[in-house]
């Protein structure tokens, strides 16, 4: 190869630099951001931010906590649902617990690492994805006053699973327990497990430390209804951990506790409910939802709180 060629095909390359680092490095750019500045999206693009008084008070696309610095609910505010992102609707830390529907036996703390009042994670404990929802829907019914319980979960807030010990048959069932183990409830928190006896085999409490995946593992769906007064999305958190909205139904177990809060009329926090509740789209996709953060921007405005 002499050296004219080798120039001109240098020269070539740099020109083909030069036109793509023009073309995807400044024009293709500059067409995106003059698109998303358009009318009707430019609010998305520059994060859909709400103010309020000139000020930013959270993004209309973004969830956030309406929960004091301990974590419990403020009462004169509508809540979101649960976020698995960071410490809850982090934008930097967006992800779901990757936690599926098997999801059902616990982690338990070590008793030897439990500090008394301690937080049970620091002694490995990890709560499967029923007993997560279990504990939510507990907590939810009490703050609204509802009836908390769900089917597969124990009037203490964990997930109702068994571990049915003894000979199996080709498929794998145990036929004749000779032991059975309530796995969620350890005896360093329980005294009495959540069911007397299953299949006359008196249940126990599970100690720290016995392997009790030799046993059938079973849940329990027990006497709660199959249509809990708490809602799903009360007790689940989105893939992205980031879902601004809620259901209509979370929204409406929310509101005597709201509107007692602000001294107003049921009715009053329903009218304002109803005009921040969003359709479907299209009228045919999805589901209605109440963007959270507007609906309580909309009663700080028309019905302050009085304290």
């Amino acid at each position: 190869m002499n050296v004219q060629n080798l120039i001109r095909q240098h020269w070539a390359a740099v020109r083909a630099l030069l036109v793509l680092t023009v073309v995807t490095g400044v024009a293709y750019p500059l067409v995106v951001w003059a698109v998303a500045m358009l009318p009707g999206l430019n609010t998305r693009a520059n994060g859909s931010i709400v103010e309020v008084a000139g000020k930013p008070v959270g993004s209309s696309l973004i969830g956030q906590l309406f929960t004091d610095a301990d974590g419990n609910p403020i009462p004169k505010y509508f809540q979101s649902r649960p976020s698995a992102a960071g410490d809850g609707y982090d934008p930097l830390s967006t992800s779901a617990s990757n936690l599926g529907p098997e999801s059902i036996v616990d982690t338990p703390a070590d008793p030897s690492q439990l500090k008394p009042g301690g937080d049970p994670s620091e002694a490995g404990y990890k709560p499967s994805l029923l007993t997560e929802v279990c504990s939510r829907s507990v907590a939810v019914g009490t703050v609204e006053g509802r009836n908390g319980s769900r089917p597969f979960c124990t009037g203490g807030g964990v997930g109702a699973v068994l571990s049915v010990i003894g000979p199996r048959d080709a498929q794998g069932n145990v036929v004749s327990p000779t032991r059975v183990i309530s796995v969620n409830e350890p005896c360093t928190t329980t005294k009495a497990p959540f069911l007397n006896s299953y299949e006359g085999v008196k249940v126990e409490c599970a100690t720290f430390g016995e392997d009790y995946a030799i046993g059938q593992i079973v849940p329990i769906h027990g006497a709660a209804s199959g249509d809990p007064a708490v809602p799903a999305d009360a007790v689940t958190a989105s893939g992205s951990g980031l879902d601004p909205d809620i259901s209509p139904a979370y929204a409406d177990i929310q509101v005597d506790r709201v509107a007692k809060a602000r001294g107003i009329g049921v009715d009053q926090v329903r009218e304002l409910l109803s005009a921040n509740t969003d359709g479907r789209v299209l009228g045919f996709m999805g589901e209605p939802t109440v963007n959270v953060l507007q609906l309580n921007l909309a009663l700080d405005q028309k019905y302050p709180a009085k304290s």
